[in-house]
């Protein structure tokens, strides 16, 4: 027996009506294709300003749609959450990382009052499949994708690096190992091409079973490791010789001229934490340039396996109808070692199968150009995504930009408007949250989305954005609040300054004010608290002596 599902509205019979009529609706709904990158900054595609080649890419968009005020939830394991399931990731029980366990709203894996847009997809006829890097619930198989909606799954449960000599982590074929952790690969493998392989078999096969697809692509590139071919990276050898800065300006400076940023884009100060350029040697100088090189190659391959997947699209006669989405689950990774300059932990060469490579902050800051700060920080730079929507036979409008502010959560109503499908109000008698976002639909046409208030929480750092401002704060130490973090807040106005360079909570205490009190109520009713990172006196005046009652 399948799953029983509660549809909100009338049931999906009910909107196909006959067999004859059925067939006709299904081959009418349009194909979906979501890519993800893993870690990739909001410069580091051609379009949108970067010197990396990104041909296959460039072309989705100019021949569809790029958004410049699109948002994530400034981290991997979160940012899936709410793309899958149209929630805040605490709602979905995934406000920290995979298997965290801290409590039901950070416990690590998406828990049954949500469902992904596979399972809303499939009771409206779609084949449904996921290639890639999962990382929503590692430990138990009930919250894998063939237990979330998915009919097909090839890929890794949680992170994993390109080509090791041994597999990292395991490999999966649905809920069965194919290759086991420290297994030995082929020398051919490499996963940014297996995840593709495998998108267009899967492609194929719902092209065999004549029903719409839902394909969700989930590189883990270009996070690390970060390991490619020495014959690709060659390519880019030399070209960030001269450092951090002059790329990040010549970034700039291209996306100034292409549209996708405008004079009150005030290129940020560089991170002054990272050892300075100048004081390192010219042997160390080439490292480094190695490091953005390994980087810029992983992105190369990705952007070349996502044109086998839309060349697969176009000789089967399915491109037109194909709604694809590209975009990054957070900004770029600062992570690594304390200097912030780019590092290989592992051996031999630089990008190699047993290498341990690294970019850290000062590349990170490149990556995201014109932004200050990084991945699991809610400042801009961590939760600036670029967004492309292609989609010939739905969109007319070609190599446009859209201003609409958007965030992952509208993935699922987009989804649902162009599918024709019924979001469930209950699943196995469980009731299921409604799902949070709106559909992107209206910007196809340059349209308001008539969004007001979207919000953020990673780790203790915090943002609200009411409109065109925004209320921002970042933990000092990570996952570890204190009373003086808790009233730390900046306050900027994106409508001047739309990378934050002019904090003016000091001449706006009112709005300070108004605005951290909105962000309790947010997170109140989005599950974000109680919170197991501190104490926030602010629930104290909010709520008095009553206990926090948590809204859905």
């Amino acid at each position: 027996m399948g799953k029983k599902i509660l549809l909100t509205g009338i049931g999906l019979s009910a909107i196909l009506g006959s067999f004859g009529e059925t067939k006709q609706l299904l081959a009418s709904k349009p194909n979906i294709l979501i890519i993800l990158a893993d870690d990739m900054g909001f410069s580091d595609i051609g379009c949108y300003g970067s010197e990396i080649k990104t041909p296959n890419i460039d072309n989705l968009s100019k021949n569809g749609l790029r958004f410049t005020q699109f948002y994530n939830s400034a981290r991997c394991c979160p940012t899936r959450a709410s793309l899958l399931t149209g929630l805040y990731p605490h709602q979905a029980g995934m406000g920290y990382m995979s298997d965290s366990n801290l409590s039901p709203n950070y416990q690590g894996f998406i828990n049954d009052n949500c469902v992904t847009i596979a399972q809303v997809l499939k009771e409206s006829g779609y084949f449904t499949a996921a290639t890639g890097k999962w990382h929503i619930g590692d430990k138990d198989s009930t919250v894998w994708p063939l237990q979330r909606g998915f009919d097909r799954f090839y890929g890794i449960p949680s992170g994993g690096g390109f080509y090791n000599g041994k597999a990292t982590k395991s490999i999966f074929d649905g809920n069965k190992i194919l290759i086991p952790a420290e297994s030995q690969l082929p020398n051919d493998y490499y996963t940014t091409t297996i995840w593709a392989d495998y998108g267009i078999k899967y492609i194929d096969e719902a092209n065999g079973k004549n029903k719409p697809f839902f394909l969700y692509l989930a590189f883990n590139a270009p996070h690390w490791p970060l390991q490619a071919p020495q014959s690709i990276i060659r390519r880019y050898l030399g070209l960030y010789k001269d450092g951090v800065e002059p790329s990040r300006i010549k970034r700039y400076q291209k996306m100034m001229e292409s549209g996708i940023i405008d004079k009150n884009y005030k290129l940020t100060p560089p991170d002054t934490t990272v050892k300075s350029w100048e004081s390192l040697s010219a042997k160390e100088r080439l490292f480094q340039d190695s490091i953005m090189a390994t980087y810029a190659a992983c992105v190369e391959l990705m952007d070349l396996n996502i044109g086998r997947v839309v060349d697969c699209l176009k000789k089967r006669g399915i491109l037109d109808n194909t709604l694809i989405f590209f975009m990054s689950d957070n900004g770029g990774c600062a992570e690594g070692i304390a200097s912030g300059l780019g590092n290989n932990s592992g051996i031999g060469a630089v990008g190699n199968p047993q290498s341990f490579v690294q970019c850290g902050r000062g590349w990170a800051n490149l990556q995201n150009t014109p932004f200050s700060m990084y991945k699991h920080y809610a400042h801009e730079g961590g939760i600036h995504t670029p967004l492309i929507v292609h989609w010939p036979a739905g969109i007319n409008a070609k190599n446009e930009i859209r201003k609409q502010p958007g965030h992952i959560i509208d993935l699922m109503a987009t989804c649902i408007d162009v599918s024709k499908s019924a979001y469930p109000k209950l699943l196995n008698g469980i009731s299921i949250i409604p799902f949070q976002g709106v559909s992107l639909v209206p910007a196809f046409t340059n349209k308001s989305l008539h969004r007001d208030t979207l919000g953020w929480e990673h780790e203790g750092n915090r943002a609200i954005r009411i409109k065109n401002w925004k209320l921002v704060s970042k933990a000092k130490v990570l996952s570890r609040l204190t009373p003086k973090d808790v009233k730390n807040w900046e306050l900027y106005d994106l409508s001047r300054d739309p990378t934050e360079t002019d904090n003016l909570a000091a001449s706006h205490p009112e709005k300070v004010k108004k605005m951290s009190e909105e962000w309790v109520k947010w997170a109140i009713s989005k599950k974000v608290l109680p919170s197991p990172w501190g104490n926030y006196d602010t629930i104290k005046m909010l709520n008095q002596k009553r206990t926090i009652k948590r809204v859905e």
